[in-house]
């Protein structure tokens, strides 16, 4: 028999879930209003399924909430809740193959799939999760490129101040092709093309003051 413990305190929502669980032979269901609740349960029944709104409940962070999957380690849990962050999710999902997610925009028979697999011993990310976890991922990507090295934060700086390619060769022992180099990705990176760009940079970064650099 395969149990299940809904920790959800809309009562809409508990009883859709009922009836979906209810589809499948031979389960039980339980219901917790809250984390210790939910802690009572699991002792009692370590292999359930926990169907959960992370965002009505009273755990207090993504922290406490993998201790306690951690603790009940034969446990699976769906998370079903609204505006889950991407941060959380990814965090979530990639620290314990126990968690699923199904946010509460998905479809009826996203739900259903996701109980289904789950009950499997399978994980199952709807497809907005998919989308966020992407998305955060393309983010930090996309935000990583616009981070300057040191090196490349020095280099701007000396453009700022008027100093030619080979003088910032010399001035730090380097070839004129690997201060070109860099150029090229300072330029990548901040969205430029020239050193009257990368002059005006400097000065919002607050590289260098108005008596440094020459626009």
């Amino acid at each position: 028999m395969k149990e299940f413990i809904i920790a959800d305190n809309q009562e809409l929502t508990r009883y859709a879930l009922e009836h979906l669980i209810g589809e499948g032979k031979d389960s039980a269901v339980y219901v917790a209003s809250n984390r210790a609740g939910v802690v009572k349960l699991l002792t009692l029944h370590p292999g359930a399924v926990v169907i959960l709104d992370y965002t009505l409940f009273d755990f207090q962070d993504e922290d406490q909430l993998l201790i306690v999957a951690e603790r009940f380690s034969l446990s699976e849990w769906i998370l079903f809740s609204d505006e889950l962050s991407p941060q959380f999710v990814r965090r979530v999902v990639y620290s314990s193959h126990q968690f699923s997610v199904v946010l509460k925009d998905s479809s009826v028979s996203e739900l259903r799939q996701a109980i289904i697999m789950v009950s499997q011993h399978n994980r199952y990310l709807s497809q907005r999760a998919m989308e966020t976890i992407i998305a955060q991922q393309q983010e930090e990507k996309q935000m990583s490129n616009y981070v300057l090295t040191q090196t490349e934060t020095e280099i701007v700086r000396a453009i700022a101040q008027g100093k030619t390619t080979k003088e910032i060769a010399a001035e730090r022992y380097l070839s004129v092709h690997t201060v070109t180099t860099h150029r090229k990705n300072i330029f990548r990176k901040l969205g430029i093309n020239t050193a009257h760009e990368a002059t005006k940079y400097a000065l919002r970064a607050g590289l260098v003051d108005s008596s440094e650099f020459y626009i």
